[in-house]
């Protein structure tokens, strides 16, 4: 009898796909991907055993519609683990990838509240299938020896915390062969159901080279183009050290260079030439917000063209996403990657397969890591050790880009830290653009009336405050001709919007008053002569500044850092402005720019910070691989929850997805989300003012909508009321 691994329906079974062919063509991918980070062998062993429990009669009954579906995915780990050398641990990778290849990586022996069964439990539990199905697995599959483990996982380690590294190095390996699986067989299994359709759809990408030779015309373009000034004389050092610094070997790398200074291209300059010169397959550049990743991706398409760009995102609105950019977003095959550091670095601690199936896709690549500093420090131990283990097993390379390079190398307090970063530009004397008024010690914090006062003064101005309701208070205060308001209480479309209509008008006479939340501290292409900023940590000041004077073209702005009368918000945020207080008090002078006050700063900010707050670094020792995924999250969203507010074509598409409750439709609604606390929205709900749409989509009732105010956004925190005349019918 022939065995099947997939079924046509209403077709003849001799359309349907053999096992053998399917194991076969998933061997072969497997073996290739793997081959990025010299494990071949293993991603070949896996794609030959991935699917044995297949033999099964009682499978092959179910996929002739005769039966129950069987489980299948436990028979090659159980090969695999009695293919074991006593004492010598070889099959648990094999075991963890084929066991995993539906349901995902599992803990390897306690449970995670609830989760997921562990591995060896698994297969204790299955041990007496593997005899009754072995019979009916061909010989050829059976005979296969297990391969031996990589030599950096054999080599005996002179101590606990080099047996420590090993391990947390084999927990990502793992990762690395079960993405290489899981894509291999989730792409044969659609090249036969969609008979190739998908490989047309993605293919043509031009190679490194072209984008390299691409990038070099466009940025050269631009600088014959741009007016003499000293910023962009200074822009053009940065990109001539980013094509110098290109020719060195793989590693990390340091990019620091002040805000404005052109690092979006420069960065992108070095990546490419690093990539062509060295044999590197993609440039992965991460950022850390949504708000800027469409400006940052915008500026690559518009110098390496349209279809070269893959862009991978949340706020990524379907109505406009090609499919080509949809397929190439879940497996990142594609030459240039614009994504997030949440897409980045939670596949790289992921478990479930749609999740890690990039992940193989990381090896040998750039990995361009903008606006560095705002890596969550409670996290920053285990997203080191991958950038170092990315470096030294995978042939990556690591920019480290910011204006305010963080403490992260290795010294006494962070033994964890990278060694050997290598810094791209050296400093230059930028000019000096704009100048900074300091709050005196022992000077009372200024009240929203007095700030309020000074801004009404200035023509155009900015003001940057700790929280979403000092934003509010402060721009109520000000006269609504030339005022602008910017917060995350307004949706994403919202203020994309905002930041356009306020870049127009500062091209004008008109005044421009702008109160704003600390979203515009990270690029933000903003110019403004006066920066008000509330006192906070070192790295908001500094870019805050970035906003002052950007491009140089007055003599002098003004950086105004005054004490708010409201703190910050909890965490890291509080805690950098205590460590800027303490700096104000212990310096005699304070330098924004000086880059060994910037190490001071985060020097001490990090020795206030949990650098693993969560302990994944003993769960990734562990091989948990549940618990590192379900503690893992850079966005801690225990405490939020989306609302859809009703903002430009957020009615409409709320219609489209009452009718077609489809996950498209769901991610055209990302654009007109607002987070608001937990509480708040059990208010909201306790007052009806939010009602809910197919159980999944919250937004505001009939009645309500006049809560999302078209100057300021999602009015919560105050008394909800409904409009009467929105009941009218």
């Amino acid at each position: 009898m022939t065995v099947y691994a997939h079924s046509l329906d209403q077709r003849p079974t001799s359309e349907w796909q053999t096992l053998d062919d399917h194991l076969t063509a998933v061997a072969e991918l497997a073996e290739r991907f793997a081959g990025a980070f010299d494990a071949a062998p293993w991603g070949r062993l896996a794609g030959l055993w991935h699917d044995l429990g297949k033999y099964q009669p009682e499978f092959q009954d179910y996929i002739r519609g005769q039966g129950d579906q069987v489980e299948h995915a436990v028979i090659g780990a159980l090969l695999a683990q009695a293919k074991a050398t006593k004492g010598v641990d070889a099959w648990l990778p094999l075991a963890f990838v084929i066991a995993g290849h539906h349901t995902g990586l599992t803990n390897l022996q306690a449970g995670d509240g609830g989760g997921p069964k562990p591995l060896v439990p698994r297969l204790k539990d299955a041990h007496a299938v593997l005899g009754k199905v072995l019979p009916a697995i061909p010989e050829s599959y059976r005979a296969h020896d297990l391969p031996a483990m990589p030599a950096r996982f054999r080599t005996k380690q002179r101590n606990r915390t080099e047996q420590e590294r090993t391990q947390r190095a084999l927990e990502l390996w793992i990762r690395f062969v079960f993405s290489s699986l899981v894509d291999a067989d989730f792409l044969d299994t659609d090249a036969f159901y969609r008979a190739g359709e998908r490989s047309r759809e993605t293919a043509g990408f031009e190679p490194i080279g072209r984008l390299r030779e691409r990038l070099d015309a466009a940025v050269d373009d631009l600088a014959a183009k741009a007016r003499p000034s000293p910023v962009n004389a200074l822009r053009a050092e940065v990109l001539a050290a980013c094509r110098r610094a290109a020719e060195q070997t793989p590693g990390l790398f340091s990019l620091s260079v002040p805000t404005g200074g052109g690092k979006t291209l420069a960065a992108m300059a070095f990546a490419l030439r690093h990539a062509e010169r060295h044999g590197l397959r993609r440039v992965i550049a991460a950022i850390p917000y949504t708000s800027i990743i469409e400006q940052n991706a915008a500026v690559y398409r518009r110098a390496l063209g349209d279809a070269n760009v893959i862009e991978h995102h949340s706020n990524l609105d379907p109505d406009k996403e090609t499919r080509r950019n949809k397929l190439a977003s879940e497996n990142w095959d594609a030459p240039v990657i614009v994504t997030t550091n949440v897409q980045l670095f939670e596949s790289l601690f992921a478990r479930r397969g749609s999740r890690c199936r990039k992940v193989h896709n990381v090896a040998n690549s750039v990995i361009l890591l903008d606006e560095v500093q705002t890596l969550p420090a409670g996290f920053l131990l285990p997203i080191l050790d991958v950038l170092r283990e990315l470096c030294e097993s995978y042939g990556c390379s690591v920019v480290l880009s910011t204006a305010t390079q963080p403490a992260l190398k290795r010294r006494l307090g962070l033994e964890q830290g990278l060694e050997a970063v290598r810094e791209i530009a050296p400093p230059s004397q930028w000019p000096e653009r704009f100048e900074v008024s300091w709050p005196r010690p022992g000077d009372p914090p200024l009240t929203w009336d007095v700030l309020a006062a000074d801004l009404v003064r200035l023509h155009q101005v900015m003001a940057i405050v700790h929280r979403r309701q000092d934003a509010r208070d402060l721009a109520r205060l000000l006269p609504e001709e030339g005022r602008f308001h910017l917060s995350a209480l307004m949706c994403a479309a919202h203020r994309a919007a905002r930041l356009k209509e306020i870049g127009e008008t500062l091209k004008t006479p008109s005044p421009c008053r702008v109160v704003s939340t600390q979203l515009v501290e990270a690029g933000v292409d903003l110019d403004f002569p006066v920066v008000y900023r509330a006192l906070a940590g070192l790295d908001s000041l500094i870019q805050a500044g970035g906003r002052c004077n950007r491009e140089g073209r007055q003599e002098l702005g003004r950086l105004v850092v005054f004490r708010a009368p409201t703190p910050p918000p909890p965490g890291t945020p509080r805690r950098g402005l205590e460590t800027m207080e303490s700096l104000l008090r212990r310096e005699e002078t304070v330098e924004v720019g000086d880059p060994k006050l910037v190490e001071t700063y985060f020097r001490l900010l990090y020795q206030k910070e949990k650098l693993d707050a969560k302990a994944i670094q003993a769960e990734r020792r562990q091989l948990n691989f549940a618990t590192v995924a379900r503690l893992f999250h850079l966005i801690e969203d225990a405490y939020q929850r989306p609302i859809v507010v009703p903002w430009g074509e957020a009615p409409e598409r709320l219609e489209r997805f009452r009718q077609d409750p489809s996950r498209d439709a769901l991610r055209a609604l990302q654009p007109y989300v607002v987070n608001v606390p937990v509480r708040q929205l059990e208010q909201l709900r306790a007052d009806a003012a939010v009602e809910e749409i197919h159980d999944t989509v919250v937004t505001l009732a009939t009645g309500y909508r006049h809560l999302y105010d078209e100057t300021f956004g999602l009015l919560i925190g105050e008394e909800v009321f409904g409009d009467p005349s929105a009941l009218v019918v």
